[in-house]
């Protein structure tokens, strides 16, 4: 059967690049493969096709394992994140006290994607939606670019007054959101957030990671 044949049919809105991001994304869905097999199951140049599969890995929306092929990427996993993270936040504020919440990679900035805050008049409030720059720091920032597999901690680093602790959430081998609690110092024991809540917030990501893996 001749290549052409063999490729599958996609939708054209008029809109190239946009169409031809899609047939991959379905073309991978389906089944994952390395960009020159990409280029020959879509008709498209192999040159087209690296450019296109390298953007669209750097932006999240696909993987690209050890093996070289390509598979769905991280960005897709938000909306079961989200989905998956009130229950684990709020468990996390009941049993701690402070605000707790999910950040996600945008870019050169973070995202809060769910939080759930304390019940303490003081308290370390970040509503939902708020985007901050990664170079800002605090905890979330460094869990979310690969500072340690376990807690990393910041205490009165972007926010003086304010400590927090998080813990990265990986979905297949890649940080895809940052776990954070985040409280005043003063409330905190002198040992730091993350020798007194570290295990928690390490254990409600890696509750999250469980939920995405069954997704």
């Amino acid at each position: 059967m001749a290549d052409d044949e063999q490729r599958r049919e996609t939708v054209s809105t008029g809109v190239g690049v946009l169409d031809r991001v899609v047939a991959i994304l379905d073309a991978v869905e389906a089944n994952p493969m390395g960009a020159s097999e990409i280029a020959r199951a879509l008709g498209l140049s192999v040159p087209t096709a690296h450019r296109l599969v390298s953007a669209m890995v750097k932006h999240g929306l696909l993987h690209r394992d050890d093996d070289g092929r390509h598979h769905i990427g991280p960005r897709f996993a938000s909306s079961a994140l989200t989905a998956a993270a009130t229950p684990v936040l709020t468990g996390l504020r009941a049993e701690t006290g402070e605000t707790a919440q999910v950040w996600v990679l945008r870019g050169e900035d973070r995202l809060c994607v769910a939080s759930e805050e304390s019940p303490h008049e003081l308290r370390a409030a970040v509503p939902v939606g708020t985007v901050l720059p990664l170079s800002d720091k605090g905890s979330a920032a460094l869990a979310l670019t690969g500072a340690g597999r376990g807690w990393v901690e910041s205490v009165s680093e972007r926010t003086p007054g304010l400590c927090s602790v998080s813990a990265p959430v990986r979905y297949r081998g890649d940080v895809v959101a940052a776990v954070c609690l985040a409280a005043p110092v003063f409330r905190v024991s002198g040992d730091g957030p993350g020798a007194q809540y570290g295990d928690l917030v390490v254990a409600a990501a890696e509750t999250l990671e469980r939920a995405l893996r069954h997704r």
